[in-house]
């Protein structure tokens, strides 16, 4: 075979392959499995009770979802398998195909959009910082000379830094392995403040042995949109997993999930986030949208 159509061949048979590997909607009707990632400790959107259960908004909107595709694919059943993943390991772990839809805290902006895709918007974030009530910290200055947790993986301490009023603020920096983990650097005294979603922080103070000892503080130091994370380059199963949101949106029943998620006990000590859905998070509800961070910093 000539030169030029043997590249033309190996060309075609790469963009077949690319698209079979990329067909979502066909790998979960051949397999009769979806594979969610979950966090074990993103507050209210995605959390485990143990054993293998987890719960919360963004978890419940999604096996929506793929109720959804089920009936789409005309399923009897779909089985679906829940992978625990991290802020270090949640993109490679999409973007290689261990996991087809991930729905945890994970924040859309333009540097990952070059690995993976979003749908629209579910829920707006809003970055804060989580103390001891009796610490006396009240803002961003009064970080100065203190140690800051975070989550590995996380952009909250960068956007901290670029923040106008951390300018010239020096802390110390302490990672946790996961939000839990890091909440733990903050409740056991090794952190003065964790900065983190304040959903996160809601959620974790929340589940606190004594959530009166903690309280959210300080200037909103990013507004970040939150969505599910799927493939990049999948245009059938983002559409799949758009219209379904879009629908639950459309109809008010994601107000009803966030309210049974942020503003209602739940498991597993019943105790209330009791975070109201922001002007953001319904303006992003009423307008669906996948538009990125840096959309959002540029108001």
């Amino acid at each position: 075979m000539h030169k030029s159509l043997i590249a033309l061949a190996l060309a075609a048979f790469a963009v077949g392959a690319q698209a079979q590997a990329n067909d979502t909607l066909k790998k979960i009707k051949d397999s009769g499995t979806a594979t969610m990632g979950v966090r074990e400790s993103s507050g209210a959107l995605s959390y485990t009770l143990g054993d293998g259960k987890y719960v919360g908004f963004h978890v419940e909107l999604c096996q929506r979802v793929l109720g959804d595709i089920q009936k789409q694919l005309g399923m009897p059943k779909l089985d679906i398998k829940y992978v625990a993943v991290t802020s270090q390991n949640r993109i490679p772990l999409v973007a290689n195909g261990t996991v087809d839809i991930e729905c945890g805290s994970t924040t859309n902006n333009l540097a990952r959009q070059k690995d993976v895709a979003f749908a629209v918007t579910t829920f707006v974030e809003e970055v804060r910082i989580a103390v001891k009530a009796n610490s006396g910290i009240t803002s961003i200055a009064q970080l100065n000379g203190k140690t800051v947790a975070t989550t590995t993986g996380t952009t909250s301490v960068q956007h901290l830094r670029r923040h106008e009023k951390g300018a010239g603020v020096n802390f110390n920096e302490v990672f946790g392995k996961d939000h839990a983990d890091s909440f733990l650097l903050l409740e056991s005294g090794r952190a003065d403040a964790f900065v983190m979603d304040a959903s996160i922080l809601a959620g974790n103070i929340s589940k606190a042995k004594n959530p009166a000892d903690f309280k959210i503080v300080g200037e909103v130091i990013s507004v970040e949109p939150i969505a599910i994370m799927i493939r990049k380059d999948d245009p059938a199963f983002k559409k799949a997993v758009d219209d379904s949101l879009k629908a639950m949106m459309k109809s008010g029943e994601i107000a009803k999930i966030y309210d049974k998620w942020f503003m209602q006990p739940i498991p597993p000590t019943n105790s209330k986030v009791g975070l109201p859905a922001s002007e953001a998070t319904k303006n992003a509800w009423a307008n669906p949208n996948d538009k990125p961070l840096e959309d959002y910093a540029k108001k």
